[in-house]
């Protein structure tokens, strides 16, 4: 899937999410913390939303941040190394692609992400009840709570709330990962 295409599906699924949920652009950029403005271009399809503004909309709008982006659908699927549906963080080297959304009636969503040594990605609390699951592949990396992360390498998995502060950064170049987030 193209930048292009991506971008236009996220302006499809914030305009379906914000109707579903009943709430004007002016109360869901409220409740998100982001402009008006930005939400209206996202809308449009000419905005480039970052990891941080999405997940911002999902929690606002009482969603995964994947429904968002890859609106779940019924069928084998192969995501090839270098596809998906990948949107950057604006905070970090950071980059997560989508790799399997969650399906009708369960609540798990599966991502790949690639990082590199710099500033941490710092997320904020997900939906109540989400717990984060990380695998690391490559590289080192901490993750965890933002206040007590703890130190990974290849093969090492880590689970912690994901509805608290928590961080991801990595330690070595070309540092990749695994994450599953699940909502209760």
């Amino acid at each position: 899937m193209g930048n292009l295409d991506l971008i236009a599906q996220i302006a499809a699924s914030i305009r379906r999410e914000r109707a579903r949920a009943g709430l004007t652009q002016t109360e869901l950029a409220r409740r998100a913390g982001i402009a008006k403005s930005t939400l209206s271009q996202l809308e449009a399809g000419t905005g480039n939303p970052s990891v941080e503004t999405l997940w911002a909309l999902g929690g606002a709008l009482e969603v995964p941040f994947s429904r968002l982006v890859d609106p779940p659908r019924a069928g084998v699927r192969v995501v090839r190394a270098g596809e998906g549906p990948a949107t950057r963080s604006e905070q970090a080297d950071y980059t997560a692609t989508l790799l399997a959304s969650c399906p009708p009636n369960a609540r798990r969503d599966v991502y790949r992400v690639a990082a590199e040594p710099g500033e941490p990605h710092l997320s904020g609390a997900h939906l109540p009840g989400t717990t984060e699951h990380v695998i690391l592949s490559t590289g080192r990396a901490l993750a965890g709570p933002a206040d007590d992360p703890v130190e990974l390498a290849p093969g090492d998995y880590v689970a912690y709330p994901g509805d608290a502060p928590h961080v991801f950064r990595a330690l070595a170049p070309g540092t990749t990962a695994t994450f599953i987030l699940e909502h209760t």
